[in-house]
């Protein structure tokens, strides 16, 4: 197998820049293309648990990942009025330990910074900007990517790292209307020197009350404090992570929530409040072709009451690259890579789906016999946790 096959990958988000990054020191010659006209990221914070963090380690970024993230203590499920802790995962050390590699709380943008930095260490100029993908085509021979300016690039595998308006899921899977889940999502980024010094140590606290809960986390070397409030409200219809909403709306949301809450929420920068509908999208029966594949959120988003999404993705590019390294054959290269996650990444978009219940009960009772009966330490510990995404088992797929 030629190591210097040419791979093409459309977005430079999180996920694309991953397997960017290690493609191309496997070996991989590798441009990616981005419609933005300057790399960035939505200021919002991201969970990186072990089965991400450590592919991050074998990208060699880790380094300076820890110079930036936060290392958090633990999880805990907050009664919404209390503040009673009914269940918590053991993060940090205990996390470590047990699964090989860190957990991180991180500022989306810093993580981007990071990728595309280690992306243009391996390989200058490998990032395109004001490239924003028209179409592709495929044969036996390669695949072509158009870009909406009519250049032409030709490559030996596309890979769609598109995010969730993908073109090339699009192509390959016709057009598709997301499906609103009656729920939307509030970001909100507080500064630290904003904030009382003793409000909340390094944890990550999920406060859960009647439809709807708030996470709050530092990212940013403890330099932010962020917000997450997901709160059902069927009509709404706003997608997009930009798209600003009164704070007033954001206060009555939490009307009844626990005074750490509204402390918080007082203390918000009353003209950068966000809010965006959340919506699913139905499960692909496939994301390979013979040359093309997806990658990420073009492929499997998810809602974010489980925070993988950023790690699906990042799991998907480690997988993405053993497989074309197992795999003399690009299309049984792209389709062990698709066997390999597409059961995973389907389970945690269906568990995720389901945490919108878990933590939206209306009663305290409720919630008590719910976390009974699901531990979510032990339950994650089992499946999530602890994947390894650079050792686990590849299918054998017949060429």
């Amino acid at each position: 197998m030629s190591q210097r096959r040419k791979i093409l990958i459309a977005g430079a988000g999180l996920g694309g820049l991953t397997a960017a990054g290690l493609l191309l020191q496997a070996g991989y010659d590798v441009d990616v293309y981005e419609q933005a006209p300057a790399l960035g990221e939505v200021g919002a914070g991201i969970q990186v648990s072990a089965n991400a963090s450590r592919v991050l380690r074998h990208l060699g970024v880790q380094e300076a990942l820890e110079e930036v993230a936060v290392r958090p203590e633990r999880t805990e499920f907050r009664l919404f009025d209390t503040a009673e802790v009914i269940s918590t995962i053991p993060l940090g050390k205990p996390h470590e330990d047990r699964f090989g590699a860190p957990y991180y709380h991180v500022y989306r943008p810093d993580l981007h910074s990071i990728l595309a930095n280690r992306v243009e260490e391996l390989k200058p100029g490998a990032i395109h900007l004001n490239s924003t993908v028209a179409s592709y085509t495929e044969d036996a021979d390669g695949v072509v990517l158009t870009l909406a300016s009519g250049e032409r690039m030709q490559g030996d595998i596309l890979v769609g790292a598109d995010g969730i308006h993908s073109v090339v899921r699009e192509q390959m899977h016709g057009k598709e209307k997301p499906k609103f889940t009656g729920n939307v999502a509030w970001r909100v980024m507080i500064p630290a020197d904003k904030i009382p010094r003793d409000y909340q140590p390094h944890i990550f606290v999920n406060w859960m009350g009647p439809k709807k809960h708030m996470v709050v986390y530092w990212v940013n070397e403890g330099k932010l404090l962020n917000i997450v409030g997901c709160v059902e409200k069927p009509g709404w219809s706003e997608e997009g992570w930009t798209v600003k909403a009164p704070w007033e709306d954001l206060k009555a949301d939490y009307v009844g929530f626990h005074e750490d809450v509204q402390t918080i929420i007082d203390l918000a920068d009353r003209d950068s409040c966000y809010c965006w509908a959340l919506n699913n999208r139905p499960r692909l029966p496939y994301w390979s072709t013979k040359r093309v594949t997806l990658l990420g959120d073009s492929a499997h988003p998810t809602l974010p009451y489980m925070a993988q999404g950023a790690v699906m993705a990042i799991e998907d590019g480690a997988v993405l690259m053993r497989a074309l390294d197992v795999a003399g054959d690009i299309e049984v290269a792209l389709k062990v890579y698709e066997q390999a996650r597409i059961e995973r990444t389907a389970r945690i978009v269906n568990e995720s789906t389901e945490h919108a219940k878990l933590y939206h009960f209306d009663t305290h009772e409720q919630f008590r016999e719910a976390f009974s009966k699901k531990d979510p330490a032990e339950d994650r510990a089992k499946w999530l946790y602890s994947y390894d995404p650079l050792n686990v088992p590849l299918p054998l797929i017949a060429a």
